[in-house]
């Protein structure tokens, strides 16, 4: 359509996609000499999708999450054609830094009440933080805070460095996603049936931590991710030189 394209399709799971008034929307734009889907990205304006409903979610739900149709959706192409892989790549990397700040929030936010809730809910005439099985629930929640931490820092100077943040993204999402549930789930138990309450917002932090395991690639993902990283950076491995040891006589 002259300089224009027009894109058909639907979307699932658009954070922000009935109040945005811009979007950038990746698709694919035809096959590449290889045979694999060519993928370019493009930016249009918010009257030329459709919103079809909001969707409903576990957690998060302040967040405005849609469903939109694309029906002869008017876009231009953002940078060069074929080049959307490269460019969704890009912000990924720092998104998941972003998924693991959020993640490290929300688990200090639950580490932080169960710790004062230990100090000071009393049992038997003695704090519950007294008790060793508290205790080491506690242990275990603040060693995953505090590594998640420097690990999503970690992950963000090397971003600031103008670095390739693959490896440390992903390894910095993925254990400090999966660091918030556990420590969220510790700190419901820590908590008791108010923990399960909706009097507490230990409940919500739960909800809330699950999605840092899901959104911006899964956890699964992650490490598929990870792995081919990790694998590239094998080093040959070198053995003594051995002679051939000789038959007895």
């Amino acid at each position: 359509d002259g300089d224009a394209w027009r894109i058909n399709g639907m979307k699932h799971f658009i954070t922000s996609g009935r109040v945005a008034d811009l979007l950038i929307v990746i698709a694919t734009t035809g096959r590449t000499d290889k045979g694999k889907n060519e993928i370019s990205a493009f930016i249009m304006m918010k009257d030329q999708v459709t919103p079809v409903r909001k969707i409903h979610t576990y957690g998060m739900r302040a967040s405005e999450t849609s469903e939109l149709r694309f029906s002869d959706a008017k876009a231009e192409i953002l940078g060069e054609r074929g080049r959307g892989r490269e460019q969704a790549l890009t912000v990924l990397d720092r998104g998941r830094i972003s998924i693991a700040a959020l993640a490290v929030g929300i688990a200090e936010a639950a580490f932080d009440r169960a710790n004062s809730y230990a100090n000071e809910r009393k049992q038997f005439g003695h704090p519950i933080g007294n008790f060793q099985a508290i205790q080491w629930m506690l242990v275990d929640s603040a060693m995953e805070l505090e590594a998640s931490e420097v690990m999503t820092l970690h992950a963000a100077h090397l971003q600031d460095q103008g670095q390739n943040t693959t490896k440390e993204s992903a390894m910095a999402k993925l254990f400090a996603s999966e660091s918030a549930v556990k420590i969220c789930d510790r700190s419901m138990q820590i908590h008791g049936g108010y923990g399960y309450s909706r009097d507490l917002p230990i409940e919500r932090y739960l909800r809330d931590a699950k999605l840092c395991t899901i959104g911006e690639g899964t956890s699964e993902v992650q490490r598929l991710v990870i792995a081919r990283h990790v694998l590239k950076e094998a080093k040959p491995l070198i053995l003594a030189h051995r002679e051939p040891r000789q038959p007895n006589t």
